[in-house]
């Protein structure tokens, strides 16, 4: 008579315990990155009345004769399914999409998070708006002019300085792809200025020095007289300054091709049969005819510092005229309209930080108001064995524990981690019709519990009035 009493006690305490897992649950139906829990059972121990028989020749085998003594929780699970995504248009909201957790630092204790409700502090921290943990990652390292991201090394806090300077940086490299027209006429030894600007083919580009001021490039292609497939090429820097009598002389304006250096800013360069580009010639007979052809451009810097030989400040970058037998941005000679293309040139000016992006593989690249975009930083993920066995922290934080294994750290899409997507946040996966009805089973076997125990008394009641 006890042992129900016991067993309906049991079961009443236990339906409570997944009624609380479940008033949890509806309580965070509108909690970014919350994941739902799940309450099972299982039967207590059992008292064995009689033991099993074996059968024999004579008779059968007997079961054993056990009576249960109640239910105990067996395991509150949490359940990281994925979530719906919400957008909300701020870019340093992040959801992810597939498998993984945001890594968050608080000295030197980790917690892991789905939830991406993340902005800058004053410092330029990338932080949770919530608590100030800060976002892990990568940060971009400069090394030889190149930025990289080593996503093989530790992660770290992610800094967007906003509002920080963008050095300015020279010109060193100008890409032409232009088409020179086979059709243009020769131009004689002598002939009328009128006649000289009808048979030569004009491009300007900017380019910059290395204190980010804007110089005007000029290349002007001249067909070669009586020679078939060869044009006269002038490099002019700030050839209109240079005509108005500034301190600036377009004789300074020096080719090298091959080995050394060659005053002039002149070279002749020649073409195939096919309309690709041939060879390349300095005014010193200097050739180079294989692979890219790249003509070093040098200038005078006004402004700057002269070397210690009084000399002054000279500025170099290379003229791409493009690959030896190719097609694909280089320079042409067809018959058709000539064209005006410099399409590549890598100097900018000075400029500031004003925003940034984050992509799906949650690379942060700065945009910069010198038109320039760097990569800042990217987001790490971290994704566990068993996540099911990370220990809940609050604040829609997790722990690492001993049963979820150690967290495995790298970018997106690796080792199937999922995708980033930015301006959204990834909301609870919670769903309250799974829920109502679970609270209305829950209530039932409450319910019926507490009859265990009420019928179990009158039961006992009519014994004592024996």
């Amino acid at each position: 008579m006890m042992r129900s009493l016991y067993s309906g006690v049991s079961g009443l305490q236990n339906h409570q315990i997944r009624m609380d897992v479940v008033g949890n649950n509806v309580a965070n139906v509108n909690t970014i990155g919350f994941k739902k829990g799940r309450v099972n059972f299982q039967d207590m121990i059992s008292q064995s009345m009689g033991g099993a028989a074996r059968p024999n020749d004579e008779i059968g085998g007997v079961n054993p004769k056990q009576v249960g003594l109640g239910m105990t929780v067996a395991t509150i699970d949490t359940i990281h399914t994925q979530g719906s995504l919400q957008t909300t248009g701020v870019t340093s909201d992040l959801a992810i999409q597939g498998n993984g957790l945001f890594i968050l630092s608080k000295g030197d204790q980790d917690f892991f998070s789905r939830a991406g409700a993340f902005g800058v502090d004053a410092d330029g921290l990338l932080v949770n708006s919530a608590n100030g943990l800060r976002v892990q990652g990568w940060t971009a390292q400069t090394v030889n002019g190149e930025t990289i991201l080593n996503n093989a090394s530790d992660v770290g806090d992610l800094v967007i300085p906003l509002g920080s300077k963008d050095p300015a940086k020279a010109t060193l490299d100008v890409d032409l792809a232009c088409n020179l027209d086979k059709r243009t006429p020769e131009v004689l030894p002598g002939a009328a200025e009128a006649d000289m600007l009808n048979g030569t083919w004009t491009l300007d580009k900017d380019i910059y020095d290395s204190f980010g001021e804007v110089h005007k490039m000029r290349v002007e292609f001249t067909k070669v007289n009586g020679v078939n497939n060869q044009w006269q090429v002038s490099v002019m820097v700030d050839p209109d300054l240079a005509l108005e009598g500034a301190d600036r002389d377009i004789t300074n304006t020096n080719l090298a091709v091959g080995e050394g250096e060659t005053a002039g800013n002149t070279f002749t360069m020649t073409f195939d049969n096919l309309g690709a580009l041939q060879s390349a010639v300095d005014a010193a007979g200097n050739t180079i005819d294989a692979g890219k052809l790249q003509i070093p451009v040098s200038f005078d810097v006004a402004g700057g510092n002269p070397d210690e030989a009084g000399a002054p400040l000279t500025q170099t970058f290379n003229l791409n005229l493009g690959e030896v037998g190719s097609y694909t941005d280089t320079v042409t000679q067809f018959a058709d309209t000539s064209s005006t293309k410099a399409f590549f040139q890598n100097g900018y000016g000075m400029g500031y930080l004003e925003n940034y992006k984050i992509d799906q593989n949650g690379i942060i690249t700065g945009v910069y108001s010198n038109g320039t975009n760097r990569a800042l930083g990217q987001v790490a993920l971290a994704s566990f064995i068993n996540p099911g066995g990370l220990e809940k922290a609050g604040e829609t934080m997790f722990m690492e524990s001993i049963n979820s294994g150690q967290a495995n750290i790298g970018p997106s899409g690796i080792a199937g981690k999922g995708k980033f997507i930015s301006g959204a946040l990834e909301m609870s996966n919670v769903d309250l019709a799974e829920q109502f009805t679970d609270m209305i089973v829950t209530q039932r076997g409450f319910q019926a519990n507490s009859k265990t125990i009420t019928t179990s008394d009158t039961m006992l009641q009519e014994l004592l009035n024996l």
